[in-house]
């Protein structure tokens, strides 16, 4: 089998117990796909018992689809690691995601924190 190693953000936390990757809050997977196009939700989740084995490894963030975060940068994620929990309705979700500010003049403008 070929291999490949790449740099990537890891997977700092999973809070998500019933995902078939999470080990004792650790991410098993080889890496994880963040978002689709609108929520930062987490699409390698996969609801499924027993959970892999703890195979040593943490998982990495191959790829963002959330553009709309301040830390991916050509469908990458920059931050240096993630956590993935559960955020309200939409499972198990990014919750590193931050909404990249809008370019003065376009959409809405930002309004600073109170």
């Amino acid at each position: 089998m070929n291999r490949i190693a790449i740099d990537m953000p890891v997977v700092g936390e999973c809070s998500v117990g019933e995902c078939a990757y999470n080990v004792d809050r650790n991410c098993h997977a080889r890496a994880i796909t963040v978002g689709d196009g609108v929520h930062p939700g987490c699409d390698t989740f996969l609801q499924a018992s027993p959970h892999a084995r703890d195979s040593g490894r943490h998982a990495g963030v191959g790829a963002c689809k959330l553009s709309s975060c301040q830390h991916n940068d050509d469908y990458e994620c920059t931050a240096q690691q993630i956590a993935v929990g559960h955020d309200g309705s939409h499972g198990a979700c990014c919750l590193t995601y931050l909404q990249r500010a809008l370019p003065t003049g376009v959409g809405h403008p930002v309004q600073p924190p109170a």
